[in-house]
């Protein structure tokens, strides 16, 4: 779960450290003091996108880090030790936005992209906004929940891939089928560049050999010069060279080696010197008579080494992918030659393919159905328990046929609902009540979290459009939420905050100079104050302080 959450220089908030419980939490505040603020930096922290934008006018950069309690997430853990990021069980998540737009992110102290950051942040923590419901129309977002409640992503994930695998094949055979016409004057072609690139008879590394070969031939003569001083120095001088001067060190140690036997170490050292400056002087003798000065050689050469250069030029490739150039043309005149015998193999391959497909998206499918009457079922319990008590929500699942298929599968889904008893179950773009949308859209978030493995829940302001008797049922709903997982609530409904295990209030503070975000967690008489609040707006009368005395007590009654 989510322990604590660090924010620096991020839009209004200067400074904010907040230790996180288990259970609800929620946060509240007058509106524009900045509580989804928190739920934004939240989302970024966890791979969201950014802009210099965001960050505090005068600062060199927003800071977000969030630790996490991976103790009980098999699957981070898991997801951590394969990415090679795992530190002793801790997970320190950490980013930074420069005032230049510039982004940097962290896992455990190592710097990652973006995108592996986001990978992490979909396992640890999932947000519910407050606009959910007006996304909620789309059937991509309703097939997401629904195979989300039904544990269906990894088998979507590989009809997917046989999807994929299934469609490659089909275009290239649909792309051998239409080139018929151009077919022999492809294969003309083709037999005229391999037969050039034949004749050339090229090798994968000879390039650049040859280019070694060519330094070579070109520097023979300071080659040549370079092996005779060194020779010089080493063994052929008369005056001075190195083989003297070693023996010469030699015999004169030993003629004192009779009078300190610390010396003879010493004596053994100068003789491997020796040996290795003899070794050194054999060696440069044998390069230096195999060093080529031939002119024929090097003429010849820069010849091939221009052909080649030039066949290169023609085909737009480096001289070290021509002989991957010529297997991938041979390969292509060999399947236009057979084209016949290869569109059969490709036809046999592609029906095979599509059996694989569809026999792993009717499986889907039928994962689908079973999960969308369980789906229905539970929504329903939800909206009624939410005040829409005979509504009737239906997770409509259909099938297409092999032409509709696509990499989701073979399913149309589409939500439906039927807010009074009676009334035929219609599409969600059809409902008219706001509050009626809310409402089931709250409902379809909490069951499609119930199944979900994320550990913390976030919802910012999914309450807004209720009140009243329904408002302490949104309530109860979350703190069951909050009895299984770690569920964080925005809300401007006391009947909600007065619910949770651990209150936050967000208010906006200045000095005429400057404006940021402040943030208090509450005790009890806090707790009152800021119902209170909520209950009864800016003035607060001892009849709204009783109210929220009695609603916060009645909460821990009700929740024991």
């Amino acid at each position: 779960m989510l322990m604590n959450l660090q924010v620096r220089d991020f839009a209004i908030v200067e400074k904010i450290d907040i230790e996180f419980d288990a259970g609800m939490t929620v946060l509240t505040g007058e509106t524009g003091a900045g509580k989804s603020i928190l739920v934004d930096a939240l989302g970024l922290v966890l791979g969201e996108r950014g802009s210099a934008q965001l960050v505090r006018d005068g600062a060199k950069r927003a800071e977000f880090s969030a630790q996490f309690d991976i103790t009980n997430l098999p699957l981070v853990r898991a997801w951590l030790e394969e990415q090679a990021l795992d530190l002793d069980g801790d997970c320190l998540l950490r980013r930074a936005i420069n005032s230049d737009g510039r982004s940097r992110a962290f896992i455990n102290g190592n710097a990652v992209p973006l995108s592996q950051l986001k990978s992490l942040g979909e396992l640890l923590l999932d947000i519910h906004g407050q606009h959910f419901h007006q996304s909620l129309g789309r059937r991509a977002i309703q097939r997401d929940l629904l195979d989300h409640f039904g544990g269906l992503l990894e088998q979507r994930a590989a009809v997917a891939t046989r999807y994929s695998e299934w469609k490659a094949v089909a275009q290239r055979l649909e792309k051998l089928l239409g080139a018929d016409a151009d077919r022999a004057s492809r294969i003309d072609l083709l037999t005229f560049q391999l037969q050039e690139l034949d004749t050339l008879a090229i090798t994968d590394k000879e390039p650049s050999e040859l280019n070694l070969e060519r330094q070579k031939l070109q520097n023979s003569g300071r080659l040549a010069d370079g092996v005779t001083i060194s020779l010089d120095a080493l063994m052929d001088s008369e005056s001075s060279n190195a083989n003297n001067l070693i023996a010469e060190a030699m015999r004169a140690v030993e003629s004192i080696a009779e009078y300190d036997e610390s010396l003879k170490p010493l004596l053994e050292s100068l003789g491997s010197a020796a040996i290795q400056v003899s070794e050194a002087s054999e060696s440069l003798r044998r390069y230096g008579e195999g060093i080529d000065m031939d002119p024929r050689r090097r003429d010849w050469v820069e010849e091939r080494l221009d052909a080649i250069q030039a066949v290169a030029r023609k085909h737009r490739v480096s001289p070290d992918e021509l002989a991957a150039l010529q297997n991938k043309l041979r390969e292509e005149n060999d399947e236009l030659l057979h084209a016949a015998e290869r569109g059969q193999e490709l036809e046999v391959q592609v029906n095979e393919l599509r059996d694989v497909f569809l026999k792993a998206a009717v499986k889907l499918s039928t994962g689908r159905t079973k999960a969308a009457k369980k789906f229905s079922k539970e929504v329903s319990e939800a909206m009624s328990g939410l005040g829409m008590p005979g509504g009737t929500f239906v997770a409509e699942v259909s099938r297409v046929d092999e032409e509709s298929a696509r990499a989701s599968g073979i399913d149309n889904i589409e939500f439906l609902i039927s807010a009074n008893p009676g009334q035929k179950p219609q599409a969600l773009a059809k409902i008219a009540s706001g509050g009626e949308l809310s409402r089931m859209s709250l409902s379809i978030q909490v069951i499609a979290s119930d199944g979900s493995a994320i550990p913390t829940m976030i919802f910012d302001e999914v309450d807004s459009g209720v009140g009243g008797g329904v408002a302490e049922m949104v309530g109860r709903r979350l703190q069951q939420l909050g009895d299984k997982r770690q569920v964080l609530c925005v809300t401007h409904l006391p009947q909600v905050a007065s619910l949770a295990d651990q209150h936050f209030r967000v208010s906006k503070v200045s000095d005429g100079k400057s404006t940021r975000t402040g943030l208090q967690v509450l005790g009890k008489d806090e707790r009152i104050e800021e119902l209170a609040r909520m209950l009864g707006g800016v003035e607060i009368t001892q009849t709204t302080l009783r109210h929220a005395s009695e609603m916060l007590a009645g909460a821990r009654q009700k929740s024991a």
